[in-house]
């Protein structure tokens, strides 16, 4: 029972810490705010001032809308991790909460898809173009957002 304890209240402890960090650096560290994807200071823009106000305002929008589904997905993840942690793993358990995790993250990309889209179509065709092109060897914007395989989470048995 000490031991689970000391488990719970380090997984709480870590909780704490790295809220703050990944509400600022986008869940996971991914592509930006919250899966979103922030490509508002890719130079050659020339964002108007109309546009960043209005995309400040969608971002805003939008990881108000996340919050709460990045936050019970922490929690599942957690709740995960303790199921591995039993002495004897109970695999429908494991399988059930798999699951919702896997709910969780569609619901948070479906939402991520959506912002982008929308920040996408507030530019003009020619920064649309622009952001195309931008990133290393014109690899521009799309699900890496110009970024190779490798900038994501491991996919180990307790990366969930």
């Amino acid at each position: 029972m000490k031991k689970l304890t000391i488990i719970l209240a380090v997984i709480l402890f870590a909780a704490l810490v790295s809220s703050p960090a990944m509400a600022q650096r986008g869940w996971g560290g991914h592509m930006g705010p919250a899966y979103g994807g922030d490509f508002t200071t890719a130079p050659g823009l020339n964002l108007t001032a109309e546009q960043k106000t209005k995309m400040d305002a969608l971002r805003d929008s939008f990881l108000k809308d996340a919050k709460p589904l990045q936050d019970e997905l922490y929690s599942k993840q957690g709740d995960m991790r303790l199921l591995w942690l039993e002495k004897k793993p109970d695999q429908a358990k494991i399988a059930a909460m798999q699951k919702e995790i896997r709910a969780l993250r569609d619901q948070i990309q479906d939402k991520a898809m959506n912002y982008r889209l929308t920040m996408f179509s507030m530019l003009t065709p020619e920064q649309q173009d622009t952001l195309r092109n931008y990133g290393p060897a014109g690899r521009g914007f799309g699900p890496s957002m110009g970024r190779g395989p490798g900038h994501g989470r491991g996919m180990g048995m307790m990366s969930y």
